[in-house]
């Protein structure tokens, strides 16, 4: 069996952890350096790094940081936020991420997921899908959760997996950041209806949560930040108590 994986997220603004709820009203939550060594000691089993200004700011992820954060870390991590070129990847990769995120760029131009995907694998190509239930659909949203587009989020999930995503980061916008708990619905919706992995992303409250998450969806990951960063729930715990109620986690 595939054991399940837990990945804090840090997303970064201006050099520093932030976090919000419902995609607004950010607050600092410390060195991303020293908040993911933390976590690499913690048992996380992997780190996601999200730039979440660079699309709006039209700007490049920072690799300086990349390079920080490799030269610290041993686990696998993913980068993402205003990649939209063969050449970003390539000196993302270089500079030592394992994977990297595309969003806006992969909706605004579908063919760069296949151009990513033939040049460095689809192992390490995560299509981010940020969505949102609105008049009875889910929509896709980009630009940090800014803009609908006229994508509904299983169709658009389809069709990443079809150009060669290897792995699909499903946020919940209704979720984020709210600790009510995953979306089970549109996450249990898109694990069932595509073969490549989904990290379940917004709305972690406790460890029960992610319990229900890996119990009740197909989801291979999951992924919370604020729970995390502020200590309201601790990584050898939560695993501890997903071995405990027999989920297979690594």
């Amino acid at each position: 069996m595939l054991k399940k994986r837990i990945i804090p997220c840090l997303d970064i603004k201006d050099g520093t952890t932030v976090k919000g709820i419902n995609f607004e009203g950010l607050r600092n939550a410390g060195n991303p350096i020293e908040l993911a060594k933390k976590y690499e000691n913690d048992g996380a089993d992997e780190l996601i790094f999200l730039d979440i200004t660079a699309t709006i700011e039209k700007r490049k992820t920072f690799v300086d940081l990349v390079k920080e954060i490799a030269r610290e870390l041993s686990i696998p991590f993913t980068v993402g936020g205003g990649i939209s070129t063969v050449e970003d990847v390539r000196k993302l990769l270089e500079a030592g991420a394992d994977k990297i995120s595309i969003n806006s760029s992969a909706v605004k131009n579908p063919q760069l997921i296949s151009d990513l995907s033939k040049e460095f694998g689809s192992q390490c190509i995560v299509v981010a899908i940020d969505t949102k239930f609105v008049d009875d659909s889910d929509w896709v949203h980009v630009k940090g959760g800014r803009e609908i587009t006229d994508l509904k989020a299983l169709d658009w999930a389809k069709k990443a997996e079809e150009l060669g995503a290897g792995e699909i980061l499903l946020t919940s916008m209704d979720g984020d950041g709210t600790k009510a708990g995953f979306d089970l619905r549109i996450t249990k919706l898109i694990s069932e209806n595509v073969n490549i992995p989904v990290i379940a992303s917004g709305g972690a409250g406790k460890i029960e949560d992610f319990e229900t998450v890996f119990n009740e969806t197909k989801a291979t990951a999951a992924l919370a930040a604020s729970i995390f960063h502020f200590g309201e729930v601790k990584i050898p715990d939560l695993k501890n108590e997903l071995k405990a109620k027999k989920t297979a986690v690594r």
